[in-house]
């Protein structure tokens, strides 16, 4: 099964856990963008519209895109009492959005799922020229060196989920290749931020986090639960507290 349904399954769920995104994050958004009442935007996979609500409120008319059939009917309960609200349950490979109709186009830990040849050349040709792209992620990572709980979770994944790549809290490797990608696809005063959040969860309520994750659900049955009930154990043995540090990147540029 593609791994972009997996989020389709339990939207209820998936809205309750997934992280929203710093207020600072849109108000650099929004400053650069210049966008205001009634600017067009097009948002590429609003999910249960975490990163909705800011452009809504200023008067923007969005409209969505989501693969997933829940999510996309989620999300427009959520929303529809918003004049010019839409969503339309395709991918955006499928999408059929009018040349240079957006003031700006975003997403919001989505983008990565699309071809990079597709995803960008599309965003350039839906944008009004002088139009804004903003794309960006929430990275959380809990795996900090110092932190002895964090540690022992590393240590069980290991067990159950091997990997030669070990976490990196801040990839710069990542960062460069948006930067360069919005370059080469012909965007211009391309620009990059950082912000940074933590939350805490206790035992259950983390693991219901991770089961909205891809590669999380994507695991065979028998050895999630056995890593599932590793971790629970671990974070129950260090007072069934975890910090989770979120790590957000945006990147910003113009037709």
């Amino acid at each position: 099964m593609d791994k972009r349904f997996s989020f389709n399954a339990d939207a209820v769920k998936y809205d309750k856990f997934r992280p929203r995104y710093c207020k600072e994050l849109f108000d650099d958004i929004m400053r650069y963008s210049d966008i205001k009442k009634d600017s067009k935007a097009l948002e590429i996979g609003i999910g249960t519209g975490q990163a909705t609500k800011p452009f809504l409120d200023i008067g923007c008319k969005v409209e969505g895109v989501e693969l997933g059939d829940n999510m996309a009917r989620f999300v427009f309960e959520r929303y529809k009492g918003y004049e010019g609200f839409s969503v339309k349950n395709c991918s955006f490979e499928d999408y059929n959005g009018r040349v240079g109709s957006f003031d700006i186009v975003y997403s919001a830990t989505a983008f990565h799922w699309i071809p990079e040849n597709i995803g960008f050349n599309k965003v350039y040709s839906l944008l009004k020229n002088n139009g804004t792209v903003a794309l960006f992620w929430n990275r959380p990572f809990a795996a900090k060196a110092d932190d002895p709980l964090h540690c022992e979770i590393q240590r069980i994944y290991s067990v159950y989920r091997p990997s030669e790549n070990k976490p990196v809290e801040n990839n710069e490797k990542i960062f460069a290749k948006i930067i360069e990608s919005l370059n080469v696809y012909g965007f211009s005063d391309v620009q990059m931020k950082l912000y940074h959040k933590t939350r805490t969860f206790d035992s259950d309520d983390y693991i219901s986090l991770l089961n909205t994750y891809s590669d999380h659900m994507a695991l065979d049955e028998d050895v999630r639960l056995k890593l599932e009930r590793e971790l629970k154990a671990a974070i129950i043995s260090f007072g069934n507290t975890i910090t989770v540090y979120d790590n957000m990147d945006l990147y910003l540029a113009r037709k």
